[in-house]
């Protein structure tokens, strides 16, 4: 048995109007539907005003009956009070589909998306996509030339997405590139790092609410601002500026017309206007980086500049207004801060809706080599030379700075000026082992001036590692990055004697660690623990 075709659709107040023998010349979209030698419409559910349309509705029907005789036709009363008012026009025909008897085992359904304002085709695509309404889209279109009683074409339009796999995969590789965007297009390995950006990417895209990232200097707080007000700009939310400014640079009388302008005379020394960084950002994106140095009274401003879009410049009584998005950056614990009476717990509230903590390089390790990689092609475009590490250079540094005596206190900042050291000395474009050793004790020398003792420092103590002769100290550095990289000790003696366990018949590389480790008072457990 076949199963009965029904469309759905809206009577078109001007598209299916027409009176006297002239009308049969024109084409109206709801009379085709059954004009079609090749599709049989079963029944049409006719939506319309009853009040205002009764009588064009009673043409329509008869000419529908005429072409179509076996089409059985259903009018159904929908009144709306505005046709262009989305949510009222969803909320009626939501109503009811709810309350249509479907009946999906006997009976195809298709809505009549030609006809009806732009405000109700919308709506029946979103019921549609979301399967309020378990059927099909069906778009009619006029002959090229109007007379004749031609019915036109029409076109099925299945919205399961399933079927559309190249549309599928255009949206997901935008999604990729506007996540490798916020990344600065390195390949993170990171895993935890990699959800995170999902999710911004995510909050980029559909909200202008405050962001809060949070981590230490040198994490990439200010980077990351930057590549989202880039992705939003590329998705033209956001027309104006980006406006960084760090607060711990602010000082006295100087922040609050810094951040919210002044007017002239406003103070000594104010011989003009001054618009202020709010104001410069207006429909940009405005980055406030250690928002945590702010003091109390800018912090009060800031909040009402955020929750009314309003504010007074420095000695003015007109306020302005500046409608900006706001990202703050800040290495403090901003709670403790609150507890201590040094920031306001509002402002936090009304900047913790989006908080992402950016770990350090030392939680990244694993994404050290992606961002060596990029440290030295940048600099390579920047200086137009190429400049590459010779095989036992990359590993030896790798190992140095994926181990735990690479503290990375300066986080990326350190990792891309020591880069920039080594391939500045590159002899005819190759770095060396021995540049790579004099860098690993210039970076270990820069961590102990700044007070962050090296984690064989901290194991060995200073003066049992001062006695170490340079060599003894590298390798023993290199063992212990392998080690606390390798998940068992097999693992870190199948990297460090690849070579010689390969010429013995049976060998013990557990034991070989254990004793090598041994002879400067480590143990694999003291060099594993964090």
């Amino acid at each position: 048995m076949a199963r009965r075709q029904v469309v759905i659709g809206t009577l078109g107040v001007q598209l299916d109007s027409g009176t006297g023998p002239a009308r049969w010349e024109k084409w109206r979209p709801t009379v085709s539907l059954g004009q079609h030698e090749h599709w049989q419409l079963d029944r049409l559910d006719l939506l319309l005003d009853e009040r205002r349309y009764s009588k064009l509705a009673d043409v329509v029907a008869e000419d529908l009956q005429h072409a179509s005789p076996q089409t059985e036709l259903r009018r159904h009363d929908l009144y709306l009070a505005d046709p262009w008012d989305f949510e009222g026009v969803y909320a009626a025909l939501h109503d009811f589909l709810r309350d249509y008897p479907f009946n999906p085992d006997e009976e195809d359904y298709f809505v009549h998306i030609t006809t009806g304002t732009h405000v109700s085709q919308i709506c029946w695509f979103l019921l549609t996509e979301s399967r309020h309404f378990p059927g099909k889209l069906l778009q009619t279109s006029p002959p090229r030339g109007q007379g004749g009683g031609d019915p036109g074409t029409f076109a099925v339009i299945d919205l399961d997405l399933s079927r559309y796999d190249l549309i599928a995969q255009r949206f997901a590789q935008q999604t990729l590139a506007d996540r490798d965007l916020l990344k600065g297009g390195i390949a993170t390995r990171n895993a935890a790092f990699n959800r995170m950006i999902e999710q911004i990417e995510v909050v980029a895209t559909r909200s202008r609410a405050p962001m809060l990232l949070m981590g230490p200097t040198g994490a990439g707080k200010s980077q990351l601002a930057k590549r989202v007000f880039e992705l939003k700009q590329q998705k033209h939310q956001l027309p104006g500026r980006f406006v960084e400014v760090n607060c711990a640079t602010l000082r006295g009388d100087g922040a609050m017309s810094t951040l919210f302008g002044h007017v002239k005379g406003a103070y000594t020394g104010a011989m003009g206007d001054r618009p202020g960084l709010l104001r410069s950002a207006h429909q940009g994106l405005l980055f406030l980086d250690e928002v945590g140095e702010l003091g109390l009274d800018e912090q009060a401003m800031l909040l009402r500049a955020l929750e009314e879009k309003r504010f007074l410049p420095v000695g003015s009584d007109k306020e302005v207004e500046s409608d900006f998005q706001l990202i703050a950056g800040t290495n403090r614990d901003l709670l403790q801060a609150v507890g201590a009476g040094r920031f306001r717990e509002d402002l936090l509230a009304r900047l913790n809706l989006w908080t992402y903590q950016l770990p350090g390089l030392a939680g990244r390790r694993e994404d050290i080599e992606p961002n060596l990689d990029f440290e030295l092609e940048r600099w390579q475009r920047e200086q137009r030379q190429r400049v590459s590490f010779n095989r036992e250079a990359r590993a030896r540094y790798l190992a140095f700075a994926a181990s735990p005596n690479a503290r990375w206190s300066g986080n990326f900042r350190d990792l891309g000026a020591s880069v920039q050291r080594l391939a500045t000395l590159a002899n005819a474009g190759r770095i060396q082992v021995e540049q790579v050793d004099e860098e690993i004790t210039r970076l270990l020398r820069q961590w102990r001036q700044t007070g962050e003792p090296s984690r064989l420092q901290e194991l060995l103590g200073d003066e049992a590692v001062e006695a170490l002769d340079r060599f003894d100290r590298i390798q023993l550095e290199d063992v212990m990055g392998v080690c606390a990289r390798a998940k068992s000790m097999s693992q870190a003696g199948r990297e460090l004697f690849a070579v010689s366990r390969a010429q013995k018949s049976s060998t013990n590389d557990a034991d070989r660690i254990r004793k090598y480790l041994a002879r400067f008072g480590l143990t694999w457990e003291n060099v594993r623990s964090d």
